[in-house]
């Protein structure tokens, strides 16, 4: 796999024994591991020493393990997210990983500026304990239905958060779990976007999106038609050899995992299908397989 920046997917991580025999044959060369909103009764160990056995006769990387939730609050559902966090960069490296990744949290109901020193005080703590075990934290760009004045689960959706965020945390093991469409809703053009932030972009997910610039001319985006839909890369408006040109070209070693579960046409029983569709079309996009030159 030299110089080959793997291509995988996006498996829950109390499901990760079940599924990852199933799909590996598919030809999937790395596994992100997720769990919502918390790791639950999972244990971390065991897992972690399966998975990498299965690693091992398979020739797969786990890229990162991430926990969604909401952090700053402590509350709800979200009640055991921070002691998720602190418990998957504790068992990060027997995964094999570095890198630990999930929403930054936001206090419900309040803008972005104002959840800025919570994120300070938890990300704070939380970097220094990654620093500590060699671990990195990668936030993901989804904005979950909020907006710079109000929402529930995290605020590095825009660039300009991802400023305030790392200057109020200055940690060099901070960064981003970025993909081009969590910007394209918002009608960013994510191509000059990745230039000017890949030395803070950690992990990729591969989840694209489809614009209806019909729509939008004729109804805006405040009308009743849907504008935009997430895809599965390969069927949506990104370019996705430039990504990947562009990535190694500022020297990225990670992986594109994608991430599926959101395209409208290959959802459902065609889940993966697409996904594998995926799998190969980005395979291209890196240029194939990794050919060693002459001696």
């Amino acid at each position: 796999m030299q110089n080959a920046l793997r291509i995988g997917t996006l498996v829950g991580g109390g499901d990760a024994l079940r599924v990852i025999p199933q799909i590996i044959g598919h030809g999937f060369e790395s596994f992100s591991l997720t769990f919502w909103q918390t790791t639950g009764n999972t244990d971390l160990a065991e897992t972690a020493a399966r998975v990498r056995e299965l690693a091992a006769e398979h020739d797969f990387v786990i890229s990162s393990v991430g926990i969604f939730g909401n952090p700053l609050t402590g509350t709800g559902d979200n009640s055991d997210a921070l002691a998720s966090w602190e418990r998957l960069i504790d068992h990060a490296h027997l995964f094999g990983t570095d890198m630990v990744s999930g929403f930054t949290g936001r206090l419900p109901g309040v803008s972005i500026d104002e959840s800025i020193p919570k994120f300070a005080e938890v990300f704070g703590e939380l970097s220094r304990r990654a620093a500590e075990r060699g671990v990195r934290i990668a936030f993901e760009n989804c904005s979950m239905d909020g907006s710079w004045q109000s929402g529930d689960w995290n605020i590095a959706h825009n660039p300009t958060a991802w400023e305030k965020m790392f200057n109020a945390v200055n940690a060099d093991n901070l960064g981003l779990e970025w993909e081009p469409c969590h910007q394209m809703v918002q009608l960013i053009d994510p191509i000059p976007q990745l230039r000017k932030w890949t030395d803070k972009i950690f992990h990729v997910h591969g989840k694209d999106a489809t614009i209806a610039w019909d729509i939008i001319k004729e109804y805006g985006i405040h009308g009743p038609q849907p504008y935009v839909w997430h895809r599965t890369p390969g069927f949506g408006d990104t370019n996705w050899t430039d990504v990947i040109s562009i990535l190694r070209q500022a020297g990225y070693t990670g992986t594109i995992d994608i991430e599926g579960w959101h395209d409208p046409v290959y959802r459902d029983e065609l889940e993966m299908t697409g996904q594998v569709h995926a799998l190969h079309y980005l395979k291209k996009c890196r240029g194939g397989s990794f050919v060693p030159n002459p001696a």
